[in-house]
């Protein structure tokens, strides 16, 4: 439903405004081509001979994809979402807007020359997620640091005596990446079994100490902005940010359950895996509390749904994860395409769902204007069954493949088991595709007015946005 009363927020700085809009608006453009050279890949599995360009060979194409959708649409979108909870909860204006467009143009500047290097052939090799050459790392490197430091900025400079708990998780993200991006560069880890360890540490951190930290940041604002009433836990808050902390470090290695690493080091893996437990339901289940009672607020809202989806997908698939890391599973699933169907459940199913719905439901609340909930409704079910249909395919793939390895069956086996998947796998994307246009189109529609909005009072500051 459209909101009758909508206007852009007074408290809201026009300076911020632009520049969280900017984020939002490049994520969406990284989206749109992140996700059709991603749909290049997938044709090529069951269609070899689409575009049988070197520069869009199945090798090049994948990483190109990866990057894109994870430092351009997820990174991009959270990052532009996070500077304006960081300053709206501390009651102050973003610290330095000037900055935070120059990291902008940093990003966009790296995730360019990503993609140009990539489908060119120029990479690192076998250095997943890190494929991009050293001097597009820096370069990338440099906006993260800015972007955290001028958050950082923003939440020392706050009008409360307190740190509310989205700052906890969004620092914690500025916090960790330098750290994680730092040790899976260093040259003396990119040879040998130690390559491999560091690979495991780096996608799985990646996941859980940046995307999942500003995600839940920006839910922790969002949810209980929109339905008008304090989070279920700020304690469940605290508890889930200090014990994704302590576990999630440590569980990379459990992607090479039964290879040459080392046996303590799989075990220790599983065992933090099962330890995750504590911060994925502290996180899940104090949020979807914070919506008891609130049903007619979730069906009266286009935003609403966005968020409950990637709740329950963060749940789900990482209880799905922990479970696929025990030995008995995994000897069935790892190295399959199970794995590729897990981590869309997870960057897509959870952290995209939710950078959607917070953007619905705060973009408007900045610029003005909102999308047509009819579009809205479009996007959300193209994306949800898209979703739905790639991830229950690809895993059925991955199964089928990992029953014909353990049965002793020669590899093409499995690659014949597993094609008529890899179909259902293309329609998925299709569809998701189909709806990041709509997403697309929504956010042109949310822009901001080309009126200069008034600078707002000292007493106009403190009103929640």
């Amino acid at each position: 439903m459209r909101d009758p009363g909508l206007v852009a927020a007074p408290s809201a700085d026009p300076a911020t405004v632009r520049v969280t809009f900017a984020y939002v608006a490049w994520a969406t453009v990284w989206l749109l081509v992140g996700t059709t050279i991603g749909l290049i890949a997938s044709i090529k599995l069951h269609w070899p001979e689409f575009l049988p360009y070197a520069w869009l060979s199945f090798g090049r194409v994948r990483p190109a994809h990866t990057s894109l959708v994870l430092f351009g649409w997820a990174s991009l979108a959270l990052v532009g979402l996070s500077l304006y909870v960081v300053s709206r909860t501390s009651r102050a204006p973003l610290w330095s807007p000037r900055l935070a467009r120059i990291a902008l143009w940093l990003w966009n500047l790296a995730l360019l020359g990503g993609l140009v290097t990539l489908l060119a052939g120029v990479s690192r090799g076998p250095q997943e997620y890190r494929e991009w050459v050293w001097p597009l790392a820096v370069i990338l490197a440099a906006a993260v640091l800015i972007d955290g430091y001028v958050a950082y900025r923003t939440v020392a400079a706050r009008t409360l005596p307190e740190v509310y708990v989205s700052n906890w998780y969004i620092l914690g993200g500025f916090c960790y990446l330098p750290i994680l991006y730092v040790t899976s560069y260093l040259p003396f880890y990119q040879a040998g079994l130690g390559n491999t360890v560091v690979a495991g540490y780096y996608m799985h951190n990646a996941m859980g100490m940046w995307f999942t930290q500003l995600a839940l940041g920006v839910s922790y604002y969002a949810i209980p902005r929109l339905l008008g009433r304090p989070v279920y836990s700020y304690a469940l808050g605290v508890l889930g940010f200090w014990t994704n902390l302590l576990f999630y470090p440590l569980i990379g290695a459990h992607h090479f359950i039964f290879s040459p690493v080392p046996w303590w080091l799989q075990s220790t893996a599983i065992l933090f895996s099962v330890g995750m437990m504590v911060p994925v339901w502290a996180g899940t289940g104090n949020l979807l509390l914070t919506f008891k009672g609130g049903g007619g607020a979730v069906r009266r809202s286009y935003a609403l749904p966005f968020l409950v989806t990637g709740l329950i997908g963060y749940g789900l698939s990482s209880t799905q994860g922990t479970i696929e890391a025990f030995r008995t599973a995994n000897i069935y699933l790892h190295f399959t395409n199970f794995t590729v169907g897990h981590s869309h459940a997870t960057m897509y199913g959870f952290v995209t769902f939710i950078a959607w719905g917070a953007v619905y439901g705060l973009v408007p609340r900045l610029t003005g204007r909102e999308p047509s909930p009819l579009a809205v409704g479009v996007h959300f079910w193209l994306a949800l069954v898209g979703v739905l249909t790639y991830v229950i395919a690809i895993s059925i793939a991955g199964i089928l493949q990992g029953l014909a390895w353990v049965a002793g069956q020669s590899f093409i086996v499995s690659v014949i088991a597993a094609e008529p998947m890899w179909l259902w796998r293309t329609i998925g994307g299709l569809l998701m595709v189909g709806g990041h246009v709509v997403f697309a189109a929504n956010v042109w529609a949310m822009r901001p007015q080309r009126a200069t909005v008034p600078t707002p009072s000292p007493n106009a500051v403190g009103i929640p946005a």
